[in-house]
């Protein structure tokens, strides 16, 4: 969701509150931002409202906003945080941005892989299998939960993920990764079983 690949605004039509640039903004970020949201908080009504609050903190800081980043990374990075204070509400112990290089669970080593080589293609494109890694997703912890999103999901960068989240490239590079070994060791389980299914 780069500039580079939808269309250009004016920064200085934003700025200064034009609503017709702002209307345009919106119509072409709604839908990341609000699947952003449904994807980290699993609840269409929470989604919904961050997706409000995201454009209405959008508004009220455009005047101040300095364009170190693209457009979309900057909304990126309002949405998640308006994701994390509706987690933090339900959890009030979640905490994900702006911890530097620490992850949690350093010693953390997946321990069952399955080989997902022969499973046909209808298999791992399944709507069973769509729903089977959503519900692994929701299983990640927020800090690797929220990198895999933007960085897999939404296709941000490595550098753009680092943006929206406050963290540093080489944070991202490792929860990337971790996030990646657990939803494939969550998937093994999964795979297994129609796996199984298919020798039979």
């Amino acid at each position: 969701m780069s500039e580079s690949t939808s269309q250009a605004f004016s920064l200085e039509a934003l700025r200064a509150g034009d609503r017709t640039e702002f209307a345009r903004l919106v119509d072409a970020h709604a839908s990341q931002i609000y699947r952003l949201a449904l994807k980290m908080l699993a609840d269409p009504q929470d989604a919904e409202d961050v997706l409000q609050n995201t454009f209405l903190k959008a508004m009220q800081a455009l005047p101040s906003f300095e364009g170190r980043s693209s457009l979309s990374t900057w909304l990126y990075r309002i949405a998640v945080n308006e994701s994390l204070m509706t987690l933090r509400r339900r959890k009030p112990e979640v905490s994900i941005a702006g911890n530097g290089d620490a992850v949690d669970d350093d010693d953390y080593v997946p321990t069952q892989f399955e080989d997902w080589c022969c499973l046909p293609e209808k298999e791992l494109l399944s709507s069973e299998a769509r729903t089977y890694l959503d519900q692994a997703i929701r299983q990640l912890p927020e800090k690797l939960r929220t990198v895999f999103i933007l960085r897999d999901i939404e296709g941000l960068s490595i550098r753009e993920t680092s943006q929206a989240l406050d963290l540093t490239e080489t944070a991202v590079k490792t929860r990337l990764l971790r996030a990646r070994l657990r939803l494939r060791e969550y998937l093994s389980t999964y795979y297994g079983e129609r796996l199984a299914k298919e020798s039979t």
